[in-house]
């Protein structure tokens, strides 16, 4: 299993369009990945869960990656949030 920390910088936080690119970022890879923020998680390949998340700028969320591909998902999905959030 792959996990990484990181805080949003991006002063709307988790809304709609970089939320909806993620999913299609995480629905390319077979492994399992999950975004936690406190005490709730939320499953990466659906949109409804990301945004459920209600993640705002300066929140630190942690994503977990499991499964057969989880290095390279692990390195494209972090990519993804620097790069957009």
């Amino acid at each position: 299993m792959k996990e990484f920390s990181y805080t949003i910088t991006d002063p709307q936080g988790v809304h709609a369009r970089p939320a909806g690119v993620l999913v299609k970022e995480a629905a390319k890879y077979q492994s399992s990945i999950t975004i936690e923020k406190d005490d709730k998680s939320g499953d990466a390949k659906r949109i409804f869960s990301v945004m459920g998340l209600a993640v705002k700028c300066g929140n630190t969320i942690r994503v977990k990656i499991e499964g057969p591909d989880e290095e390279e998902a692990a390195r494209s999905v972090e990519e993804f949030f620097k790069a957009n959030l």
